[in-house]
């Protein structure tokens, strides 16, 4: 059996790549997307809290350049300096993505029951969180 990290890297590369084909029609990516879902999750939302809730997906200039191609892409925009918000033709196109990516879920965890998934999820977490703790 491989390790776990093995099995985390290469998912992880495995949905980058699906999800980046899946979004490519829409010009976004992976981080694009989750920059988008930070800014519909909260109407307060500031580059600096984007930047803090995606930090483990990214680096500061890669989410800066996720933040740009959002707000370049009319999806978001700028209500006051600093302050993102969904844009009514984002939230529109956010519900046609949303379409798509319902078909990448059900594809990622076709064969995965909820149990499982659930189990799986709660599993990597305590591994993060043993990990991200002081040091045994």
């Amino acid at each position: 059996m491989k390790p776990i990290g093995y099995w985390l890297n290469r998912t992880d590369q495995a949905i980058t790549t699906r999800m980046n084909a899946t979004l490519a029609g829409f010009g976004l990516t992976r981080l694009a997307w989750q920059v988008i879902n930070a800014v519909a999750d909260d109407p307060e939302a500031t580059d600096a809290s984007v930047r803090e809730l995606l930090a483990a997906n990214a680096d500061a200039d890669a989410l800066t350049a996720a933040v740009g191609t959002v707000l370049a892409g009319g999806w978001a925009a700028r209500p006051a300096p600093g302050r993102l918000a969904l844009t009514e033709d984002g939230r529109v196109r956010v519900a046609e993505v949303s379409v798509r990516i319902d078909a990448f879920r059900a594809l990622s965890t076709r064969g995965v029951s909820d149990e499982e998934y659930r189990t799986a999820v709660s599993v990597l977490e305590r591994i993060a969180l043993n990990l991200e703790g002081p040091p045994a």
